[in-house]
């Protein structure tokens, strides 16, 4: 084999691993070695991918469904979703303007595609998902950072984004409920910022892949605020089909065009059976199953949220959503990441340090736990969270 040097573009350099990948690569490590580790650290749930949803992919595999769709989705998906948010959250958005995506992540490749220009400005909170950063590089946009603070709960404020918005921001790109605090935007602050980006000739996106995991209100949509508001959503979080690469992107008539044309030939399409498959998860039964899980969280969040500041964590802001919680652990140590790596080695339970969420918010004093772990897991958890703290 010859062995030689390839040119790399400048971004290979920019773009950051996930932290918490090492983490998972040494909880393999001791998993394989017999260790029994509790895992909290990645964001996928442990239930299953529901039954309905497998037997409808089955049959599409069955029936041939395996051929190429329409770039934007079958049209029974996008009326189905279309009829989700109009039964679901009181809200009417026609199939048209609805696009079935590879999973979130290729939504958010298109949606910054045909907003985004070389130097263009996209706000990113801090924290906040650290991929999204790196969607904007390849576009060539300018990621920037809207610091949160704990001190205000972690809420997106609107003067802060005006205050934040610059002459080249051209989108304001923001989760409900979010990934890694569980905050949940109130419908007031959505219209706000929606006014804002409108005022800057600007857009908003709301990342809403986590909109069914709501615990102390009903789930709702940016686009009950807001007709002009980008909203990104998937199948993975809430329908449990984080494996099957399925998301879907809702926009205003004028970027239909755009971004079919960019999913032509970026994707060519989503993935067939998975559209499929995705038609069963809007069934009344198997929403009811997804209710059940979704109780079935919420009794997690409140066993951590009782328990851990009794370890020495702090819990800042409201996680109204989503399955994490993000924990001040400054008592404890101002270093999550190597927390977290002795924490795994000594106790074999996995956690994700805050470094993976930003760089301004002072991360090295977080960490990220996800509940995703039935309840006698998390209690487990526990007790061996405090016998390793007692024994520092």
């Amino acid at each position: 084999m010859v062995i030689r040097s390839f040119p790399r573009a400048a971004r290979c350099d920019r773009i950051a691993p996930f932290h918490v990948m090492a983490l998972v690569a040494q909880a393999e490590a001791l998993s394989a070695a017999g260790h029994d580790v509790i895992h909290l650290g990645v964001g996928e749930p442990d239930f299953p991918t529901p039954e309905a949803v497998l037997r409808a992919g089955q049959q599409a595999l069955a029936e041939g469904r395996t051929r190429y769709t329409a770039a934007a989705g079958i049209e029974p998906l996008r009326e189905a979703i279309s009829g989700f948010y109009r039964s679901q959250f009181g809200v009417t958005v026609p199939a048209e303007r609805i696009l079935i995506t590879p999973g979130a992540s290729g939504g958010l490749q298109l949606l910054l595609s045909a907003l985004v220009g070389p130097g263009d400005g996209v706000l990113l909170t801090d924290p906040g998902y650290p991929c999204n950063r790196h969607f904007v590089e390849l576009v060539s946009g300018e990621p920037q950072p809207l610091l949160l603070t704990a001190e205000n709960g972690w809420q997106v404020e609107p003067h802060a984004v005006a205050a934040a918005w610059r002459n080249n921001t051209r989108v304001a790109l923001l989760a409900s409920p979010d990934n890694p605090t569980g905050n949940v935007l109130p419908a007031a602050n959505i219209a706000a910022l929606a006014d804002i980006a409108r005022e800057r000739d600007g857009a908003l996106i709301i990342d809403e892949i986590y909109q069914g995991l709501v615990y102390d209100a009903p789930a709702s949509s940016a686009l009950a605020v807001a007709d002009d508001v980008l909203v990104l959503n998937s199948f993975s979080k809430y329908f449990g089909m984080t494996g099957w690469r399925l998301g879907w992107v809702v926009v205003p008539p004028a970027l239909v065009p755009d971004l079919e044309r960019m999913a032509q030939n970026f994707f060519l399409a989503p993935s067939t059976p998975a559209q499929y498959a995705a038609l069963a998860a809007f069934a009344p039964a198997n929403l009811a199953e997804l209710e059940r899980r979704r109780a079935m969280l919420a009794e997690r969040r409140a066993l951590l949220c009782e328990r851990l500041p009794e370890l020495g964590f702090r819990i800042m802001g409201e996680p109204a959503g989503a399955f994490y919680l993000y924990l001040d652990a400054s008592a404890l140590t101002d270093d999550s990441y190597a927390f977290c790596q002795t924490l795994l080695a000594r106790t074999h339970v996995a956690l994700t340090p805050g470094v993976d969420f930003g760089t301004a918010h002072g991360p090295q004093r977080y960490l990220r736990v996800a509940y995703t772990c039935e309840l006698a897991r998390l209690e487990e958890a526990l007790g061996r969270i405090r016998q390793f703290l007692e024994q520092q």
